[in-house]
């Protein structure tokens, strides 16, 4: 049962991670139909301009002629082109009265103050055509789609607009939801990292009830676990404060990490052999050592859950390579599924079946936002193997 529930589970975080992409895209994909839609517009409005302007011209020619009649035929066949265009258009006569108008915003007799009102306004948009001689005038305004256009302008810029707002508001929702999920998952691994060593204790302290006298060591033991609890309560008091910056021995520090580990780890059916690489307690770096403590944890867990309980052997090999130190996490384990390789950093990213897939997420997180290093994913034939890459500071290199 535990199988489907999984992939369920794995499926419904690979849909919440696409959900962002997915809203960006069809944002997108719905301004470049807007904007195509627009464009068949303006072009269609494009051509019944070149109409419009082809009736100047003949209206232009017309009055041009000294022939009355040419001018008064030309001006017929102009005028009633122009009233199926719906082309406000007013005509004078060398006095400056009007002989005649064609789609005007309102209805008034040709004497009316309001008609020379209008011819100002259209004046000042568009100058006016004038006759040769100056025997007649043509004044004349915009066809009424260009003022279509206009509002369709803006009610494009309006919808992307809102589109855009829309994308935000999911992305930042998105990333709101991440952080609150990375937070539950952070509350639910110091809970984790808690269970083991109070299930350590509990079992010392159960062998000193049966024994009646202290076993060899439990003492160490004892004092193993409770310094652990400790410094997972101090991981969580650091969080939201600023990181110190204290030199660290990332060897002595593995050291420390797999000692503590290699007492808990089984050694008779599917053994698990934990080793540290590293010619000295260096190299040294300046940061905190209760975050760096966790990032190495957090790796070594990593890699113990990869051999799914079959066994093998995990290393930490610390070096140093000019002014960089270098930490690999390596296991001869079943190594990870090409599909989750470029989402494997994520919260919640996990191939176990009860993992909560913080452990990773939170050692990059240490690693490059608290100590400007990186964390990334060899490749390699066989196996796993991270590095850690930290910036070594002169002063205490």
């Amino acid at each position: 049962m535990s199988g489907p529930i999984a992939s369920s589970r794995a499926r419904s975080e690979r849909l919440r991670r696409l959900a962002p992409a997915v809203a960006l895209l069809l944002v997108a994909l719905l301004a470049g139909l807007s904007v195509g839609s627009s464009w068949l517009v303006a072009r269609h409005l494009r051509n019944q301009a070149l109409t419009a302007s082809s009736l100047y011209s003949v209206a232009f020619r017309g009055l041009a002629d000294p022939d009355p009649g040419a001018a008064n035929s030309a001006l017929l066949d102009v005028g009633a082109r122009v009233r199926k265009l719906g082309l406000p258009l007013i005509l004078t006569d060398a006095k400056g009265q009007v002989t005649d108008t064609a789609n005007m915003p309102f209805a008034a007799p040709m004497n009316d103050p309001r008609v020379r009102q209008y011819i100002a306004r259209l004046d000042a948009v568009n100058p006016p055509i004038v006759a040769t001689g100056g025997v007649n005038v043509v004044h004349y305004g915009s066809i009424p789609q260009t003022r279509i256009l206009a509002a369709l302008a803006i009610l494009q810029a309006v919808t992307i607009l809102i589109m855009v707002t829309v994308a935000v508001v999911a992305y930042r929702n998105a990333t709101t939801a991440q952080r609150d999920r990375m937070w539950v998952a952070m509350a639910r691994e110091a809970a984790h990292q808690m269970g083991t060593p109070l299930t350590s204790l509990q079992g010392w302290i159960e062998q000193l009830r049966a024994a009646g006298l202290p076993p060899q060591k439990v003492a160490e033991f004892l004092d193993a676990d409770a310094e652990r609890l400790q410094r997972v309560a101090q991981r969580f008091e650091r969080i939201g404060n600023p990181p110190r910056r204290d030199p660290v021995a990332l060897g002595a520090l593995a050291e420390r990490v797999a000692g503590y580990y290699r007492s808990r780890l089984p050694k008779h059916a599917n053994a698990i052999q934990l080793d540290v690489r590293a010619s000295s307690s260096g190299p040294v770096i300046l940061g905190d050592p209760v975050l760096l403590e966790w990032a190495f944890e957090a790796m070594v867990k990593n890699a113990i859950d990869a051999l799914q309980g079959r066994g093998g052997h995990i290393t930490l090999a610390v070096d140093a390579s000019g002014d960089v130190a270098l930490v690999r996490i390596v296991d001869d384990g079943p190594g990870v599924p090409r599909e989750i390789r470029r989402t494997l950093f994520q919260p919640g990213v996990t191939t176990k079946r009860g993992g909560w897939g913080i452990g990773l997420a939170l050692a990059r997180r240490v690693v490059e936002d608290t100590h400007q290093g990186t964390l990334s994913l060899e490749p390699t034939p066989h196996g796993t193997t991270f590095l850690m890459r930290f910036p070594l500071d002169t002063a205490v290199a």
